[in-house]
């Protein structure tokens, strides 16, 4: 004897058990929130260590005077050591091309410049891995017997591909997320220098105050200031410090307050109104920049509209009545069989 669904069925599947399937992964979901909400850290801390090494690595440099004992005083890796040491002795590390990467490190928030050799070498060492690993795959086993040689050689030629590009377009992403996070703050960060320079703080003083007060909201932002602050304190041209700041953030707003930093600081300009005439031309920026992307919010939810909004609508509406008439055809059934 055949078994019938007690509860409503929708093209043969029942409905309420995948309604219960669907609550419980949305009840799954709410908990993983609650719990990653529940126990978020704290961003500064590790950026703090971080900034605290490089207070110690300047301190160094002042007090010794010399590139080879400062080198000496920080504890390098010994597997970078030997990546580094490897690239060397096949002459492919090139000084143009190391700081190059090193610039991009930089700016993705990694200011070690030993991980510059590993990048390098990891352009090397992807492509024959994953080259070896399509061979084994397209080649040698039988997973795509329908294959021709063209699509094997395709697929052979699009794993060394990713392999050579993957390490750049790492990096790549991590300046991109880093630097939207800083163009985010840095009209708010003008606004806070402009209230520390009118209040008669110091440009290293104004940094450091501009830091504490943006940490949490924009890390990023307020790690690159306190850095900056530091070097202000340590270096012995300021002109540099100010430099260091431009070459590790990948943006034309900062290289522009860099400027604005170094002109006043040559020729004795006031501060507080360059800044301010600066965070004024960001803020219209920024809202130029959200304007573009609401009038191009339309056309990009056309795409989500078509393909999740309206079958959900569609199901919500025509839902229940195709389960009333379903039921209705099971029902009817066996009766119209009965009486032929």
């Amino acid at each position: 004897m055949l078994q019938t669904s007690s509860g409503p069925t929708l093209m043969g599947v029942d409905v309420i058990f995948v309604g219960s399937i669907l609550a419980g992964v949305a009840a799954l979901a709410v908990m993983m929130a609650v719990y990653a909400a529940v126990t978020i850290k704290d961003p500064m801390a590790k950026r703090v260590k971080s900034l605290n090494a490089r207070r110690e690595e300047l301190k160094a440099g002042i007090v010794t005077g010399s590139a080879r004992k400062r080198q000496s005083l920080v504890k390098k890796n010994e597997t970078r050591d030997k990546v580094r040491e490897s690239l060397e002795g096949i002459n492919v590390l090139q000084e143009s091309q190391l700081k190059q990467v090193q610039q991009r490190l930089a700016q993705a928030g990694i200011r070690d410049k030993d991980w510059a050799p590993v990048v390098i070498g990891a352009r090397m060492v992807a492509p024959i891995v994953l080259g070896f690993i399509a061979i084994m795959v397209v080649f040698w086993s039988d997973m795509f017997p329908d294959w021709g040689t063209t699509k094997r050689v395709a697929a052979f030629a699009v794993a060394l591909l990713i392999g050579y590009k993957a390490p750049d377009v790492f990096v790549t992403n991590m300046v991109t997320k880093r630097t939207a996070e800083i163009r985010k703050g840095l009209p708010d960060a003008l606004d806070l220098l402009v209230i520390c320079a009118e209040a008669g703080l110091t440009v290293d003083a104004a940094f450091n105050r501009v830091a504490k007060e943006l940490g949490r909201a924009y890390p990023e932002l307020g790690d690159e200031f306190a850095l900056t602050a530091i070097e202000l304190s340590f270096l012995t041209e300021r002109r540099q410090a100010f430099e260091n700041l431009a070459y590790r953030v990948d943006l034309d707003s900062v290289k522009g307050v860099v400027t604005t930093m170094i002109q006043t600081e040559r020729y004795g300009t006031p501060l507080a109104s360059a800044l301010r005439v600066l965070s004024a031309e960001f803020r219209n920026e920024r809202m130029m920049r959200a304007e573009e992307k609401a009038a191009r919010l339309p056309a990009i939810m056309t795409v989500p509209l078509i393909l999740f909004i309206l079958p959900t609508l569609f199901i919500v509406i025509l839902g229940p009545a195709a389960c009333d008439i379903s039921d209705a055809f099971a029902a009817n059934g066996p009766a119209n069989s009965g009486s032929v």
